[in-house]
């Protein structure tokens, strides 16, 4: 497995060079609300321009289901890259066909051709290889070379992430070459102790990841909504809180199979538990062995993990040389339950070794809570490709890469 990166293109002076990236920024209205993903595209763009590149950007955002639609438009991806860029940025009306064929033309090496949203057409996911092939062929137009950069979709098989990676010469930009690297590290080089974190809504989102991580951690941290399949596959009573019945017998059986490999599952001690689900509701922390003991009994539901179990999920993480966290501790939205993601994401801004945010909804959670992303030894950029990696799954986009 040998990725291949930038260099392997060559000069790249005068050439007109497709990027695919991942600007699926989050938005309320046309307002930005995260633009992490923005600034993760910069050192590959600015590589190019260094290289006397014209750069064609091109990348999807939301679900606008294959047809144009205004709330989906890149424009406030465009206005906000106009503010970082230091040369021009031009947003083409249409995902191609001639305006886009004119505004490569029109171009300088520096500029930014960016493509409107590239799920306008439905070929771009479309199920048929060959109509994927067809869409590919029009975005290859007037394009010498293609690197790939958007490691949130790389576990896609879509045009512009597999089937254009075939049609010219391509390679990794430099935000997957570091996905890559650090992902690999977690999976088959970690300094130990070795903790991995997990929370978010469901466990079945998560099995994969502890299937393929078992033998490999030291120990692994619940939290989020997801701990209460597992509270009740250990033989505790969680109220209305969030669970998934049909999987308590596979996490059963991952509880005993971490417990022949040796490694330590840590659960929370308490739970903030609250009469309803919104950010005002009435709560109480509860011990584990006590969630419907409170006021809202049976009908209470989990929302963070409690402050004694912050405490231990953080010294657990203080220690630990290696850390990989994927899903909040709990709904984090709101700051009543907020209080256990932030504790997490504070102790792994302070592991002395390499602490990942494992992307997703993790990476929304530090930005959201004041964090910096130079606080962490690296935010990934795509929960699911992050996930998918560790799992040891085949990604189309980075086998298209060589990888």
């Amino acid at each position: 497995m040998a990725l291949r990166t930038l260099e392997s293109l060559g000069s790249l002076e005068g050439t007109v060079v497709g990027v695919r990236l991942d600007l699926n920024v989050p938005l309320n209205g046309s307002t930005i609300t995260d633009d992490g993903r923005i600034h993760a595209a910069m050192p590959t763009l600015k590589a190019l321009a260094d290289n006397g590149a014209v750069i064609v950007a091109m990348s999807h955002l939301g679900r606008p289901n294959g047809a144009p639609d205004p709330a989906y438009s890149l424009a406030p991806v465009a206005t906000r890259l106009e503010e970082l860029w230091p040369g021009a940025v031009v947003l083409t009306d249409s995902v191609v066909g001639q305006d886009v064929a004119e505004a490569i033309a029109a171009a300088s090496p520096g500029d930014i051709v960016l493509r409107e949203n590239l799920r306008f057409d439905p070929r771009e996911t479309s199920k048929v290889p060959a109509e994927r092939e067809e869409f590919a062929t029009l975005l290859a137009e007037g394009i010498d070379s293609v690197v790939s950069d958007g490691f949130g979709v790389v576990h896609r098989a879509q045009a512009s992430v597999v089937e254009l990676a075939h049609l010219r010469p391509s390679a990794a930009g430099v935000l997957i070459e570091s996905e890559v690297s650090v992902l690999h590290a977690l999976r088959s080089e970690p300094q130990r102790p070795y903790t991995v974190v997990l929370g978010g809504s469901k466990v079945s989102d998560k099995l994969g990841v502890i299937d393929a991580l078992l033998p490999v951690v030291n120990r692994l941290v619940i939290g989020g909504g997801m701990v209460f399949t597992v509270l009740k596959a250990m033989g505790h009573r969680v109220g209305a809180s969030l669970l998934e019945a049909d999987q308590l017998e596979t996490v059963a059986g991952y509880l005993e199979r971490a417990a022949s490999l040796g490694v330590d599952i840590v659960v929370p001690s308490d739970i903030v538990m609250a009469e309803s689900f919104s950010a005002d509701a009435n709560h109480d922390t509860l011990p584990v062995d006590s969630l419907e003991a409170g006021p809202h009994g049976a009908q209470a539901i989990g929302l963070d993990i409690g402050p004694a179990s912050a405490e231990t999920f953080a010294a657990a993480i203080r220690e630990s040389h290696t850390v990989f966290w994927n899903g909040p501790m709990g709904v984090f939205e709101f700051e009543a339950f907020s209080h256990g993601t932030r504790a997490v994401a504070q102790a792994l801004s302070e592991v002395d070794g390499l602490s990942v945010v494992g992307g997703g909804d993790s990476a929304a959670a530090v930005r959201a809570l004041g964090f910096s992303d130079d606080q962490f030894g690296h935010i990934s950029t795509g929960g699911g490709a992050s996930l998918e990696f560790l799992e040891g799954k085949t990604l189309p986009g980075l086998e298209a890469l060589g990888w």
